[in-house]
């Protein structure tokens, strides 16, 4: 079974047991984190349940194993012939979580 879950503007597919990075959620290292908006719930290769758009009463249960930092990003501005260079970095702040019980 997978859900499909909105968190931090983005979507993820989800099944139990998983490890995910998503945008930073408040909370330490093993505190559980439950994710409301269910967009859908599905069986592999079966039947999906898809919402409009969220699913009444479903839920993902989850635990955060980490808060920690992402991987750098340059972001390099240039206009050519008029001297003009700008080097600016961008590291995002990320929590992992581990996937528990799908609800739905």
């Amino acid at each position: 079974m997978y859900a499909i879950i909105k968190t931090g503007g983005k979507q993820y597919k989800v099944k139990s047991g998983d490890l995910v990075d998503i945008e930073t959620v408040a909370g330490e290292a093993g505190a559980p984190v439950v994710f409301s908006e269910v967009l859908a719930i599905g069986e592999e290769g079966g039947k999906l349940n898809v919402g409009t758009p969220l699913l009444d009463g479903a839920s993902v249960q989850a635990e955060i194993v980490e808060q920690f930092r992402g991987k750098k990003l340059v972001v390099f501005k240039m206009k050519r012939r008029k001297s003009y260079r700008r080097t600016h970095g961008h590291r995002q702040n990320l929590t992992k979580v581990k996937i528990g019980e799908i609800k739905g």
